[in-house]
């Protein structure tokens, strides 16, 4: 059984994981000079120019790790998003049920629990 409080708890490390993975993983960004270029990406175009072809290779690098990390945010927010959805409408329906079931006297029949998996 799923706990509204687990679901919370994972949500939460998504969301921080989003945070920390954001501000540190950027190597494309890092060291931005004035024309907006990172550090990375300038060393990249300094060994281009002087014909090196690390230079091609590690601006490559730098497209492919930069999309990756993308891809990984993105992953972190459908889940941590997704988390949140799902413990408030378990909540609400847990509310529901319990509304519904706590006017009764005496035990629920299977078939009243049963409209509730459907």
């Amino acid at each position: 059984m799923v706990r509204q409080d687990d679901l919370g708890a994972v949500g939460h490390e998504a969301f921080v994981l989003h945070g920390e993975l954001k501000k540190k993983a950027d190597i494309a960004g890092t060291g931005l000079d004035a024309g907006g270029s990172g550090s990375t990406m300038r060393a990249a175009a300094g060994l281009k120019s002087r014909n090196l072809g690390l230079g091609a290779e590690l601006e490559a690098t730098v497209g492919i790790w930069t999309s990756q990390v993308k891809h990984v945010l993105q992953a972190c927010a459908h889940i941590s998003n997704h988390l949140d959805f799902s413990k408030k409408l378990h909540a609400r329906d847990d509310t529901k049920i319990a509304t519904e079931i706590g006017g009764r006297t005496g035990p629920v029949s299977v078939s009243a629990l049963n409209e509730y998996f459907r």
